[in-house]
């Protein structure tokens, strides 16, 4: 019996209440015809035994009679009671697979959960890795509740940002993950550079005060013969080189170490080109 509920809970559509009443209506019917046809069979076996105290059909008449009230009115009772039982192992079970696959913290996925749907992630679509810069320096000088706040709302810009068919997940301490569907490389990379900025402008509440965070990203598309591993690694490896160059940065696996250095270089031209013509603007004015 124990294994048939458990068939059932596993089966059966029985997390809505509406389930338990088609189900007990189901099983009283299935009770009454079962009790009229045993009830048939002795008549049948009493007359021909002539044991039978009334006509054939005046007792055929009073067995229909009893099968439907008396067999269909416990039937459905212990149906009904059997269809709670059920009802609340499937929810049991549902709460209990929605744990398993959720961050506790954060209320996304966890790590598992992602990995089987970027398992199944097809074409035109990319893997990234978020790591919340010097997270560890946060634990340590404001405490761990201050760093869980953090995670908390850095969790809700990801939510907020990455919607529709994009997968969002916690993947462990800092580190989060997110399979980005639609347009190009390009368009999904400055889609990561977006939200890093947002990010980074952000002030997040903390006890006794707020703070500002900066991201590291690294990016690698998915598609082709590539196994799940393999992307994990690819981004993996451009998230450390994001790292390694002073976080803050996002970076995608076909950038090479030679393009990524030219381009530090021409961001610091640049901002050497901004303060020289902040100066003469301040010695015009002067």
């Amino acid at each position: 019996m124990k294994q048939w509920i458990s068939l059932q809970a596993e089966l059966g559509n029985f997390q809505q209440r509406r389930a338990i009443f088609i189900f007990a209506l189901k099983m009283s019917f299935v009770a009454v015809i079962m009790s009229l046809a045993i009830i048939l069979v002795l008549i049948f076996v009493m007359q021909w035994l002539d044991l039978l105290p009334l006509p054939i059909f005046e007792a055929m008449r009073f067995g229909v009679l009893l099968a439907w009230i008396i067999g269909g009115t416990v039937s459905g009772a212990l149906a009904v009671l059997v269809g709670f039982s059920i009802h609340r192992l499937a929810v049991s079970r549902a709460e209990f697979e929605r744990l398993s696959r959720t961050d506790t913290l954060s209320g996304l996925l966890n790590r598992r959960a992602f990995t089987e749907v970027l398992n199944t992630a097809k074409d035109g679509a990319s893997l990234v890795i978020f790591d919340l810069d010097r997270f560890k320096t946060i634990n340590d000088r404001f405490g761990h509740a201050s760093g869980d706040a953090v995670i908390v709302a850095v969790s809700r810009l990801f939510s907020d940002a990455f919607t529709g068919e994009n997968v969002i997940a916690r993947l462990g301490g800092e580190e989060f993950g997110v399979i980005i569907h639609g347009g190009d490389t390009a368009e999904r990379i400055a889609r990561v550079e977006e939200i890093k900025e947002q990010i980074a402008e952000q002030s997040i509440a903390i006890e006794g005060g707020s703070v500002k965070i900066t991201i590291s990203a690294g990016i690698a598309d998915i598609g082709g013969d590539r196994k799940t591993e393999a992307v994990y690694a690819a981004t993996d490896k451009a998230l450390y080189l994001a790292k390694t160059l002073g976080r803050n940065r996002v970076m995608h696996e076909r950038e090479r170490l030679s393009q990524v250095w030219n381009r530090c270089a021409s961001e610091q031209e640049q901002e050497a080109t901004t303060d020289v013509r902040e100066l003469q603007r301040y010695v015009q004015q002067m």
